[in-house]
């Protein structure tokens, strides 16, 4: 099963990849020359254009589609776990009244879950 869902990725990258370079070498070939009196490209430089792009622009962080905001949120949903955990009672109690005051009113079912812990 494992093998089939690795297949699967990997002919899902390689499609991805072609559509990409051919869309990026359409609308190259379309509007570049007649807006700026340039060449038409090849598809390999298509690919090329979407590498340079990537390396420019995205970068090569892990993650999904949004760059590396993933990354960063488990970084502070971690510090935040570890500030609550140092916490006293009563300490939480101020924090969640200082929060219901800034964003309003939290799910009362949630309240008492926590002051369970």
């Amino acid at each position: 099963m494992r093998k089939f869902w690795f297949f699967k990725g990997f002919v899902f990258i390689v499609a991805f990849v072609l559509l990409g370079g051919f869309v990026v070498m359409s609308l190259w070939n379309w509007l570049i020359p007649s807006i700026f009196g340039l060449g038409v490209i090849t598809f390999a430089q298509a690919l090329g254009l979407l590498v340079l792009s990537k390396i420019l622009f995205g970068g090569f962080r892990g993650g999904h589609w949004g760059g590396g905001c993933g990354g960063g949120l488990q970084f502070w949903k971690h510090r935040m776990a570890e500030r609550w955990d140092k916490m006293t009672p009563e300490e939480r109690h101020d924090y969640k009244q200082k929060m219901r005051n800034v964003w309003g009113r939290w799910n009362a079912r949630r309240e008492d879950k926590d002051f369970e812990d």
